[in-house]
């Protein structure tokens, strides 16, 4: 299935967004087998970190001039979060950009497949917890639906996924729900 999504990725016309005042950042998007099927792996947020409080996304954060790609941002800030070695990610591909509507980041979601089990090292100063995500749950449309969400005196309507007690949307939902979408794809091709 992987390298099906890694030709998916790389034979598509990306959506890219291209907004001056936009702040450059990328998230990895990481997979792996877990217990025989494909896990997603999420972040919890830090009540420390600036902005994005408590909330559920993927590892990742502004680009830096040094990281010179959106893969190099997404594996250091994926490294610095959680501790996964850029070394043992095998990058499939990038989904098309998004962008956070209260913080004004454009977002490039970069996909890789990391090994399990893995000795995550979350520094705590920007999370709080792994959140380790049956994919199987989040193909579930039971699981997910369109939905208002309010956020510090703000409501915004999007993709919303729940698993146990933990709501993905945002930003991070929209990318999931890209995922998703070409998971499916590949899934009923076959």
């Amino acid at each position: 299935m992987e390298e099906a999504l890694r030709s998916l990725l790389s034979h598509r016309e990306r959506k890219v967004i291209i907004e001056e005042y936009l702040k450059p950042s990328a998230v990895l998007v990481p997979l792996f087998v877990k217990e025989g099927g494909y896990h997603m792996l999420f972040i919890k947020r830090s009540q420390k970190v600036e902005h994005h409080k408590g909330e559920i996304s993927f590892p990742g954060g502004l680009s830096e001039s040094s990281d010179e790609t959106v893969e190099n941002t997404a594996l250091r800030e994926a490294c610095e979060e959680v501790g996964i070695n850029p070394q043992e990610v095998k990058v499939l591909g990038i989904l098309d950009d998004t962008k956070t509507l209260s913080t004004h980041y454009r977002v490039t979601p970069v996909v890789g497949s990391i090994p399990y089990p893995y000795l995550f090292t979350i520094d705590s100063n920007e999370v709080d917890e792994i959140v380790e995500t049956p994919l199987s749950h989040l193909l579930d449309e039971a699981n997910s639906a369109e939905e208002p969400i309010t956020r510090e005196g703000k409501t915004y309507t999007g993709w919303v996924y729940h698993y146990q007690h933990y709501v993905i949307w945002g930003a991070t939902a929209r990318i999931l729900n890209d995922f998703l979408a070409m998971w499916k794809s590949l899934r009923n091709s076959s």
